[in-house]
């Protein structure tokens, strides 16, 4: 039977196609892109030591200034930081990146490429050149790569831009048809070259909905696409009076990874970017690794300490058998099927 599978695989002439027991080449996720954040890599994977999946979608979706773009810059800046000879291809739609915002972030700007894109065409025909050039290395040779798109809510169509030019003020009523084809294209390619897309997009509010209820904008398209969706709000992280960055709440929306309705917090500090340790606390307070005590933490040692003072220092306190515990506890909380 392995002989006429084979034969099978070989007539179909079909690129993707391979035996389960070798692995599903486009489907199966080993590796994990480490976000910067422990709790968003256990939001989005079911481990602190994961992260977003390396060939899959990841849509991260919110209302306009909610932090996608600076939250999107901080996950390359820690990519790229990571992998001394990896890069990004940063495909931008809002005309907000700019030089100097990249040098601000503390990225390396001699690993990024910013590719413009106005049309969900164009972005679909530059994205796929990219992945087809790089699958035509050596698998050896191979570095990692990062592609985001920020952000698809932007993007317009061939026909809208035509239907402008002529003076017509027509709506492109094909655009989730064309994004869909899109990404039924690009789904397989990023699978096949072990490539993650991140993908920043708008949400709106349900209109006659009977409770408060946000929706991603675009169509079904990204939403069967996208491997994880996850919503974000934020509200003002301050110093005393001063506001030293951004809180962004998290919310899993769609996940293959990882538990649905699962919700962290992230900070995303002006100065520092993605703050690595920042939730942690929570996490080990709610699973018992570390107790409250009045206003103070009590560590597995017996000692007290103010919540500042830990997270002003975490590498002190979360030790690696804390670690251990607090990615138990991570795997309890996200992952499917562990309690």
């Amino acid at each position: 039977m392995t002989d006429f599978l084979n034969k099978v695989i070989k007539d179909s002439d079909n690129e993707f196609a391979s035996i389960v027991n070798e692995g599903v080449e486009a489907g199966d996720v080993s590796t994990f892109i480490d976000t910067g954040s422990y709790i968003f890599n256990a939001l989005a994977s079911g481990t602190i030591h994961g992260g977003i999946p390396a060939n899959k979608i990841t849509a991260l979706a919110g209302e306009s200034a909610t932090g996608k773009t600076f939250f999107v810059l901080g996950m390359c800046k820690h990519f790229l930081d990571n992998n001394p000879d990896a890069g990004v291809i940063y495909f931008e739609s809002e005309s907000a990146i700019t030089k100097d915002l990249i040098e601000n972030r503390g990225i390396d700007t001699k690993r990024m490429v910013v590719m413009p894109v106005t049309t969900v065409q164009e972005f679909r025909t530059q994205s796929l050149r990219v992945l087809d050039s790089y699958l035509e290395q050596d698998e050896a040779d191979r570095k990692p790569l990062l592609l985001v798109l920020d952000s698809l809510g932007m993007l317009s169509t061939t026909k809208e831009v035509e239907d402008t030019e002529a003076g017509k003020e027509t709506r492109d009523m094909t655009r989730a048809q064309v994004v869909k084809a899109a990404f039924r294209v690009l789904t397989l390619k990023l699978g096949k070259a072990k490539v993650p897309l991140v993908i920043t997009n708008h949400t709106y509010d349900v209109v006659g909905s009977m409770f408060p209820q946000k929706e991603m904008g675009g169509g079904s398209g990204l939403k069967y696409a996208a491997s994880t969706i996850i919503y974000l709000s934020k509200k003002k992280d301050k110093d005393g009076s001063e506001v030293v960055g951004n809180i962004i709440h998290c919310k899993t929306h769609k996940s293959r990874l990882s538990k649905e309705n699962s919700m962290v917090d992230v900070r995303l500090s002006y100065e520092k970017g993605l703050d690595r340790y920042y939730g942690l606390l929570d996490l080990a307070l709610k699973h018992g690794i570390f107790k409250q005590v009045s206003t103070r933490i009590e560590l597995p040692d017996g000692t007290k300490q103010y919540a500042k003072t830990i997270n002003n220092d975490p590498e002190k306190y979360f030790t690696d058998d804390i670690m251990q515990q607090l990615d138990e506890a991570a795997q309890k909380e996200f992952s499917y099927g562990i309690s």
